[in-house]
């Protein structure tokens, strides 16, 4: 239909250029083009290089699979306090506890000098003389180093275990460390402290408060 005829139809009732223009449509056969065997053959074609390339797993094993990469996840965790559980027939211990931003919580048992160095760090007190988590921040600090993060990467047999990053210019020093004594110098140099999803998932309680 020519431009001239459809403003002239228009003019007259503009309800019926738009039927002229489906029917308009219909007449160049825009949708009535059959999907070919070759087209179909193209599309199982690649279906198959698809499941070549990706494999042919089930539903069921590719959630397994995203899980698992899941857990080697680290999260941003952080102190919310230390305190000293006193549970019947269990003996006395000290703990500092971490929670991740899902609410998760993870106690770890810590010695009495490890709990006052994390203690004194979350209240900010500095000490007359500088204790041993005050001189090794003091001595980085001098050698030009400072804390990049500090991971809780591993749990075996009830045992914590941590890795300190040192930075030194360009160069990212990896130290194996207690979980406690490395949360007592990231708070001292206000680092982050992360935790492995793995840790999380076997450790992690729901907060109740």
């Amino acid at each position: 239909m020519r431009d001239d005829e459809r403003k002239r139809r228009y003019d007259e009732d503009p309800d019926d250029e738009f039927e002229g223009l489906f029917k308009d449509i219909e007449e160049d056969d825009f949708y009535d083009d059959p999907v070919e065997d070759d087209d179909e053959e193209r599309i199982e074609d690649i279906e198959a290089q698809l499941k070549r390339l990706f494999g042919s797993e089930g539903s069921s094993e590719l959630e397994e699979r995203a899980a698992r990469a899941d857990s080697g996840r680290e999260l941003e965790v952080h102190v919310t306090g230390v305190y000293e559980r006193i549970e019947h027939g269990q003996p006395r211990a000290l703990l500092v506890q971490l929670r991740d931003n899902y609410g998760r919580t993870v106690p770890i048992v810590i010695g009495p000098f490890e709990a006052h160095a994390i203690a004194t760090a979350l209240n900010d007190e500095t000490p007359p003389r500088p204790m041993t988590h005050d001189l090794t921040r003091n001595i980085l600090t001098r050698l030009g180093v400072s804390i990049d993060r500090v991971l809780i990467d591993d749990l075996w047999q009830g045992t914590f275990y941590a890795k300190i990053y040192l930075l030194h210019g360009d160069e990212e020093i990896e130290v194996d460390s207690r979980p406690s004594d490395a949360i007592a110098l990231a708070l001292r140099f206000r680092a982050p402290i992360y935790m492995a999803e793995s840790v999380l998932e076997a450790e992690g309680q729901p907060d109740e408060f």
